[in-house]
């Protein structure tokens, strides 16, 4: 726990920071136990049924577990479910054509993707909703409509750069003009503190990438350079995760219904 002289109105700058990190670690609480999973099951010696099955099993597991304790409302199970189901699209796409691949054999295995892939998303997906109640987030000037078309826009991109020219560079221009003058609020123990939007995009895509390096180290899945020896994921991937994250923040969006106008705290 906190101690109480580091969460208040009068703490200071670096120990608002530590509360501040404290929050997101709890926030991770889903993506952690996933993640450490996955690298235990690597070590396990002779399971008596694939790895990738278990991972599956694993991630249900912890999905019930999440949602039987609170941790996660039922509004949230439904955010991180279609995050599952996105995703999982997703692999499909990337690994018939050579973008990554899942090695190992499985029983619960379609088209090469594992079901457990998707609990890869659907684990950003409940950092995402855990972040928003344990900040208590707000937005100012969300503009919900225009953030959802040039978001969906990201994803189909995704898909259609393979045979398309790929525009994400535009679309990232896009997803920040859209978010120009949008903020997040959110409360660090009593003190109400504002990010701009695109910003914290920008910072989730790095922790993702960060996340990304250790979930191929435990062998989550494998990128072609990395099928004789691990190697760090490139930093272009980090621009990646930015953009791809505006998905899943828009789903949660939508899922908690919120008063996206200019709100009090924006005048």
């Amino acid at each position: 726990m906190i101690p109480a002289d580091i969460t208040g109105p009068s703490a200071t700058p670096v120990r608002r920071l530590l509360a501040f990190a404290w929050i997101q670690t709890r926030a991770c609480a889903f993506a952690f136990a996933l993640l450490s999973g996955v690298a235990v099951s690597a070590l396990l010696p002779d399971l008596p049924v694939a790895r990738y099955d278990v991972l599956v099993v694993y991630g249900v597991l912890l999905t019930m577990l999440f949602w039987a304790r609170g941790w996660e409302s039922g509004r949230d199970v439904v955010v991180i479910t279609v995050c599952h189901v996105i995703g999982l699209a997703f692999e499909l796409v990337k690994v018939s054509l050579g973008s990554w691949s899942y090695p190992e054999p499985a029983v619960l295995k379609f088209a090469g993707v594992p079901l457990y892939g998707g609990f890869l998303y659907a684990a950003v997906g409940s950092y995402v909703c855990r972040a928003w109640r344990l900040f208590d987030l707000g937005l100012v000037r969300y503009r919900p409509r225009a953030t959802a078309v040039v978001a969906t826009a990201v994803y189909v991109n995704f898909f259609t750069h393979h045979w398309l020219p790929d525009v994400r560079w535009v679309l990232a221009g896009l997803l920040v003009a859209v978010t120009l003058g949008t903020s997040v609020r959110f409360t660090v123990r009593g003190v109400r503190l504002r990010m701009p939007l695109a910003l914290s995009f920008g910072l989730i895509g790095f922790f993702l990438w960060v996340a990304e390096n250790l979930a191929t180290l435990a062998g989550a899945w494998r990128y072609p350079y990395q099928e004789h020896a691990w190697q760090p994921v490139g930093v272009q991937k980090i621009g990646a995760w930015a953009l791809l994250i505006s998905v899943t923040f828009v789903l949660a969006a939508v899922g908690r219904r919120t008063d996206f106008g200019a709100s009090p705290e924006g005048s």
